[in-house]
């Protein structure tokens, strides 16, 4: 094995871009508004309201109105930090009440599981939130797959379609560029890995538009590719 880590996105690479549309989506729209205003004075929740203030530029915004303007950046699908963060923690009530599990392909499951007791270090970097993203892992299809990951990351460490944020990630890795390797369904997110020199492997399940690398079709591909 050429690689001693791997990272991975989810939506569309993991895990079906549905459930994130589908499932993720209309559950937070439809239960943030009232978990803000039941839970607005926790700490944990009143700072990622207070950065939606900032963002908005609205330092008095009541709120309702910060509800709106979340309700606003869902339809958009923005990836707005505060926004995934409050996202995190109602979808993990979901979680936990069984009203629906993780989606995770088989393939990835095998695969994951596979390079892990190969002695390879496995990271996920999506634009959910570290909590969103370990709530998926921890009450997938499969059981609880957080074991397999050594760490997560998303948009503190940057946006993902920005040349930095790999730059910060491969400063926490430890590991040359060349060491690694990034799997995406997204062609943007791979150009701007590429650039540092880190592997790439774009994920076409779904007829996504192919960019400049190699593809695979799932992550048994990918194995095939990297053995």
């Amino acid at each position: 094995m050429k690689y001693s880590a791997i990272i991975t996105d989810i939506e569309g690479t993991t895990s079906r871009i549905s459930f994130v549309t589908e499932v993720l989506f209309p559950y937070a729209a439809r239960e943030l508004p009232g978990f803000i205003r039941a839970n607005a004075t926790e700490a944990a929740v009143a700072a990622e309201l207070d950065a939606c203030r900032s963002l908005m530029q609205q330092a008095d915004a009541t709120v309702d109105t910060i509800i709106a303007q979340l309700q606003q950046w869902i339809a958009e699908d923005q990836k707005i930090t505060p926004l995934k963060t409050l996202q995190g923690m109602v979808w993990q009530y979901g979680y936990q009440s069984g009203a629906f599990k993780g989606h995770v392909y088989a393939d990835v499951h095998s695969a994951l599981t596979c390079w892990q007791q190969q002695g390879i270090k496995l990271y996920v970097y999506s634009s959910g939130s570290v909590q969103a993203q370990q709530l998926l892992f921890q009450y997938s299809d499969f059981g609880d797959l957080t074991p397999l990951f050594s760490d997560y990351f998303d948009t503190r460490i940057g946006a993902k379609r920005d040349i930095s944020s790999y730059a910060a990630i491969l400063q926490q890795l430890q590991l040359p560029p060349k060491q690694v390797l990034f799997l995406s369904d997204v062609a943007a997110e791979l150009d701007a890995a590429k650039v540092l020199g880190i592997a790439t492997i774009q994920i076409v399940r779904d007829g996504q538009a192919a960019g400049n690398h190699a593809i695979a079709h799932n992550f048994s591909d990918v194995g095939e590719q990297i053995t």
